[in-house]
């Protein structure tokens, strides 16, 4: 292990600078195609062709386990780094003493019209919190999602916060980023695609509708929701009931709770077609 290490000691080395531009610029890793991942976990979820070099902090080193923990980097560059230049690397407070640039990994509204016959996306038009949309991702894994489509407004999903939020699931779940939402979900119609948004002033209850088919679930930014322009091509808008002096939910709780009922019902119709064989 000791061989393939390349030791940097200063904080000026051009390495370091532009890890930290990946971590500060989303036009940066636009630019590059690349991205930083910070974390033990994290760089063990991402796909090992996805890795184009990989920094240790020194005392990262002394760990029994280090040498076990870096075997899937073996095919790119080692870097090890002075404890405090790879703090200063770092987004997080208390780094774990690994962090990653891997490559990009785009998809193409094309290629996820491929991935499933009875396609299930989320889709989300100008979330601006990281936190949310790493939930939302990371809950769209577990509903079973097909793909999450995100608007040109929202936040970078490439950005630390929203990589640590997703705890692994942005290397398992299929994304894109589109020019125009509005234009997405009515091209999403045209191919039989119920597209679903959203809205305070839905006109069925989010559990009405049928799911089993095609289904697209649309939400919009915190504080203002969907646009009129993207609303108005909705094949319907739909709402939480809610009950008190409460108005809306969190835009990651209102996504999760959508998202768990087209699960439900997916769930539900699955077991009964198993049942009906036997």
């Amino acid at each position: 292990m000791k061989e393939q290490l390349i030791s940097i000691t200063s904080a000026s080395n051009p390495r370091i600078r532009q890890v930290m531009q990946l971590q500060k610029k989303r036009k940066e890793r636009e630019a590059t195609g690349l991205f930083a991942a910070e974390g033990i976990r994290l760089f063990g979820e991402i796909p090992s062709g996805w890795l184009e070099q990989v920094f240790v902090s020194e005392s990262f080193l002394e760990r029994e386990d280090a040498q076990t923990i870096l075997e899937q980097a073996e095919n790119c560059e080692i870097f090890s780094v002075k404890d405090s230049v790879f703090a200063g690397m770092c987004d997080t407070r208390t780094p774990q003493g690994i962090l990653a640039v891997a490559h990009r990994r785009d998809w193409t509204l094309q290629e996820i019209l491929k991935l499933s016959d009875r396609p299930f996306f989320m889709m989300a038009e100008n979330l601006q919190d990281p936190g949310n949309l790493g939930t939302i991702l990371r809950t769209g894994e577990g509903a079973g999602i097909t793909a999450l489509i995100l608007s040109k407004g929202t936040v970078d999903i490439y950005s630390p916060k929203v990589i640590r939020s997703t705890m692994g699931s942005l290397f398992r779940v299929p994304f894109l980023y589109i020019e125009d939402m509005a234009e997405t979900a009515a091209f999403l119609r045209e191919r039989g695609i119920m597209v679903y948004g959203a809205h305070l002033e839905g006109s069925v209850p989010y559990d009405e509708p049928d799911y089993t088919h095609p289904s697209a679930i649309l939400i919009g930014n915190e504080g203002n929701g969907l646009t009129d322009r993207t609303a108005a091509v909705c094949s319907r808008k739909v709402r939480i009931p809610m009950e008190g002096a409460v108005e809306s939910l969190n835009a990651a709780m209102s996504a999760g709770i959508l998202m768990y009922e087209v699960h439900r019902q997916r769930t539900a119709g699955a077991n009964r077609n198993c049942c009906s064989r036997q």
